[in-house]
């Protein structure tokens, strides 16, 4: 079973504030690394890696790449690759896509939905949740990162 280090629980009271956390996550990315990111629809996915992108130094718009599953981004300090698995419908399309260079090159690699895919995720990653709470607020989202080491 995975060890989880570094715990790190965010409350986010805004969009924002939400695009500002993805900013100091981007910032403080290092080429190799993986984000999974998980929540459901709505929840502000796209807003907090629209922050990591920028924190990269990219200033092309991002969007979800549901359709494409990966999204390429090499205008920044790094590559950024952004997958989104919610539609694969078998992991063998991972293989097709060439999901290894990706998940182990040099850049940061960004995985919306990974549960989807949980056999192949690196051992080493980031496991980012954002969950909503209707009592505290409409904007509020509650954000988990933990460090996840083999």
């Amino acid at each position: 079973m995975p060890r989880q280090d570094n715990v790190t629980i965010i409350e986010s009271n805004s969009p924002e504030e939400t695009l500002a956390l993805g900013r100091r996550l981007g910032t403080a990315a290092v080429p190799g690394e993986v984000y999974t990111l998980l929540g459901d629809l709505g929840v502000g996915k796209t807003v907090l890696t629209q922050g990591i992108a920028e924190g990269l130094g990219i200033t092309e718009p991002i969007c979800s790449p549901t359709f494409t599953i990966v999204q390429v981004y090499e205008e920044g300090r790094m590559p950024f690759y952004h997958f989104d698995v919610y539609r694969i419908g078998d992991i063998e399309e991972m293989d097709e896509i060439g999901y290894e260079d990706y998940f182990y090159g040099d850049g940061l690699t960004m995985i919306e939905w990974a549960n989807l895919i949980e056999e192949i995720l690196p051992k080493e990653r980031k496991e980012i949740t954002i969950e909503k709470d209707l009592e505290k607020g409409f904007d509020y989202r509650r954000i988990t990162i933990k460090e996840v080491h083999a």
